[in-house]
């Protein structure tokens, strides 16, 4: 009788271990597929760069700047606006004004050039540090940003990784440009990397020349790590 009782306990469990099993597969199989827009990307940036899809660029047509929202909304309720976070985050020697936001003056270590800019709030001042979106919206929309929603594209226009402090000539020599058009004078491996970072975030593709081109800045810098989200 004992014999025959020692085989039930196995005949419950081999089959719930084998639904374990094929639950775990099916999660590993779907990803993240039914989670948020926005996904951090991990990894070296040519590895990340390698997993992102390869599409030709859409038509430009229906791209204005009001499909990604006004400009520098403050969509994480600090009270600020999203200019002033960044100058907060990427300026030394900051002086706010009494509101604890409006960032009046300070000193950037331009990113795109090496060399220090003086930054002081003013009609005629303040364009000399300007607010890159590291992927040019317009080249956003041309990769993928159209088939985003409304909310996301206010959003992606305000995420503090798709955002960097510059030098405002070295910004609007850039335009809407892509890598495979524009790049910094320095700093390409930590720009292409940040660019790799924002399309894989928020799901966005690559063409074939932009992708050549950040995959030739890449081979430059092997072991380049993308940013902190």
């Amino acid at each position: 009788m004992r014999a025959r009782r020692s085989g039930a306990p196995a005949a419950i469990l081999v089959p719930l271990l084998v639904l374990v099993l094929a639950v775990a597969l099916w999660r590993a199989l779907t990803g993240d597929a039914a989670g948020p827009a926005r996904r951090d990307a991990s990894g070296g940036a040519a590895e990340a760069l390698a997993a992102l899809p390869v599409r030709e660029a859409a038509p430009s047509a229906g791209y204005q700047r009001t499909r990604f929202g006004s400009s520098w909304v403050d969509v994480d309720d600090n009270g600020c606006r999203t200019r002033d976070d960044v100058l907060l985050r990427d300026l030394v020697d900051v002086r706010l004004a009494p509101d604890g936001c409006t960032v009046l003056s300070g000193t950037l270590r331009d990113p795109y050039s090496g060399d220090e800019v003086a930054f002081r709030r003013g009609e005629d001042t303040s364009a000399e540090v300007q607010i890159d979106h590291v992927v040019a919206l317009a080249a956003a929309w041309r990769t993928g940003a159209q088939e985003l929603s409304e909310d996301e594209r206010v959003r992606f226009a305000n995420d503090p990784l798709e955002l960097l402090a510059v030098d405002g000539p070295l910004n609007g020599a850039k335009g809407d440009d892509d890598a495979a058009q524009w790049l910094p004078p320095e700093g390409e491996c930590e720009y292409v990397a940040r660019q790799v970072a924002v399309k894989s975030a928020w799901r966005l593709w690559v063409t074939p020349a932009e992708r050549d081109a950040m995959a030739g800045v890449l081979a430059g810098c092997p072991g380049q790590e993308l940013p902190a989200p």
